[in-house]
């Protein structure tokens, strides 16, 4: 098999209702916990990282092709599979062709599978439904389509190590860049929330001090810890920061230059935990603190500390919804519960730390990036101003940490910031991107720079070029 540009990405195809979607969650696995501003946010999505035993890839899956418009004459079954598993197949390694053991061999299975034979990637089948051993006979049928075979049931995990078996040495290997650029995870917050307690609860060690002394951190402590295992174990530095405090109250020469610090910190960070007191709840300064990793752009997680002192007193059902109201511009972010003080929830700190890294310092694949914009654009094109239409043409990622998306339009200056803030919320609807910032580029299309664009915009001025800030954040050309 042909791996040559291809990356450590598994597609899960095949026509509706065999079960693609719960084979993608069993194998995703549990999920991050988030509250989000916005509706909509938290469906199935269909792009993840995934990890199996000491492996990290992304998986996609490309269910709800009912949904997509087809072609005229062709049948919008068998459209919406092309069409969706097209988009993801150019960069993917692994295809699991996903089938209905108990069903049988289907046509619509006949179509999918000739789809993949020239995609160049790895494809195996999972025969899936197979809930006891009395059905993994009929997995036979389907090695017609000339694929290893393997019995599965996403419901009752059946099968799923010798499937997986089967995928993980197919995949690429992927330069891990957190190897020599370990990601900075910076713990940032108000004196005395907790953020020396967090790290020596993290750490299982006292290599931080902890006081009842508000400040007792003068200077920012930079301690390496990694999470997974193997080659593609993702690397950290750990960074406590000084207490932050209003300018106003900061008195000495130390406490400013210890602000200065937390505040080059937090600039420099790949990913943010912003500790929160749980029983005084979001205050006027932890919003600005917050207004900051937003102004940077940087990766964020938001823990609320001392849980155990507030649980009696309000539910994370409550308490979610408010933290939201009153910071909703960090609706994105995950939002972790727990205790520093008793060990609750510390572990999951570190999966949403994890996640997040992921999601920053992420690549998006083009063919179903493309996808996603031009299917909001056609579910919501924008109202056109002084007889121009906004005209979407193309997108690419241009960077990460933060994601960055460059789309080539016809006049950038019709882009409105709220059509901003919407395609930012498909974006994150599609592929999660959860508490990373997703800033957006819009371009002129042209042939060569100078050239006149469509509708008279000039490539390479003023008039030809947008920058923009919405809820993502700024670009600065």
């Amino acid at each position: 098999m042909e791996t040559e540009g291809k990356r450590r990405m598994v597609v899960i195809a095949g026509r509706p209702n065999v079960g693609k979607s719960a084979l993608f969650n069993r194998i995703a696995g549990k999920r991050v916990a988030i509250v989000h501003a916005q509706s909509g946010v938290t469906r199935d999505r269909i792009l993840r990282e995934a990890t199996w035993g000491e492996s990290r890839f992304l998986l996609c899956d490309t269910g709800g092709v009912h949904e997509t418009a087809s072609k005229q004459g062709e049948d919008p079954f068998e459209a919406g599979i092309r069409q969706q598993t097209e988009a993801a197949l150019a960069d993917a390694a692994v295809v699991i062709l996903v089938v209905d053991v108990q069903a049988g061999l289907h046509p619509m299975d006949e179509a999918v599978a000739s789809l993949l034979r020239n995609s160049g990637c790895l494809v195996v089948v999972a025969a899936n439904k197979a809930d006891a051993a009395v059905h993994d006979g009929g997995a036979d049928e389907f090695s017609r389509l000339g694929y290893p075979v393997f019995a599965v049931s996403a419901m009752q995990r059946r099968g799923l190590e010798p499937l997986m078996d089967a995928v993980v040495p197919a995949l690429p290997e992927e330069e891990n860049v957190t190897v020599a650029e370990p990601l900075r995870v910076v713990i940032a917050g108000r004196p005395n929330v907790g953020k020396s307690s967090y790290i020596n609860r993290l750490l299982r060690s006292d290599r931080v001090l902890v006081s009842d002394v508000a400040g007792t951190t003068r200077d920012s402590v930079e301690i390496p810890f990694s999470v997974g295992s193997g080659p593609q174990a993702r690397h950290y530095l750990l960074v406590d920061t000084a207490g932050m405090r209003r300018r106003g109250k900061v008195d000495t020469a130390v406490e400013r230059f210890s602000l200065s610090k937390a505040e080059q910190s937090i600039r420099r960070a790949g990913v943010v935990v912003l500790i929160l007191d749980a029983v005084q709840g979001p205050t006027a300064y932890d919003k600005r603190i917050a207004a900051l990793v937003q102004e940077y752009n940087r990766g964020c997680v938001i823990l609320v500390n001392k849980w155990d002192l507030a649980q009696d007193t309000v539910t994370q059902r409550q308490y979610g919804p408010a933290l939201v109201e009153a910071m909703p511009f960090m609706g994105h972010c995950p939002v972790v519960f727990a205790s520093a003080q008793s060990g609750y929830n510390i572990r999951r700190t570190i999966e949403a730390i994890d996640h997040v890294a992921g999601q920053v310092t992420g690549t998006l694949p083009t063919g179903i990036l493309n996808r996603t914009l031009h299917r909001a654009y056609e579910q919501a094109a924008p109202a056109a101003t002084g007889g121009r239409r906004l005209k979407l043409y193309y997108a690419t990622q241009v960077g990460r940490d933060p994601i960055k998306i460059r789309i080539f339009v016809n006049r950038p200056d019709l882009v409105k910031s709220t059509y901003e803030t919407y395609l930012i919320r498909r974006l994150r609807e599609e592929f999660g991107l959860e508490g990373a910032p997703v800033l957006l580029q819009f371009r002129p299309r042209s042939s060569s720079r100078g050239q006149e664009t469509e509708d008279g915009g000039a490539a390479g001025t003023s008039k030809g070029t947008k920058t923009t800030k919405g809820k993502g954040g700024k670009i600065v050309d």
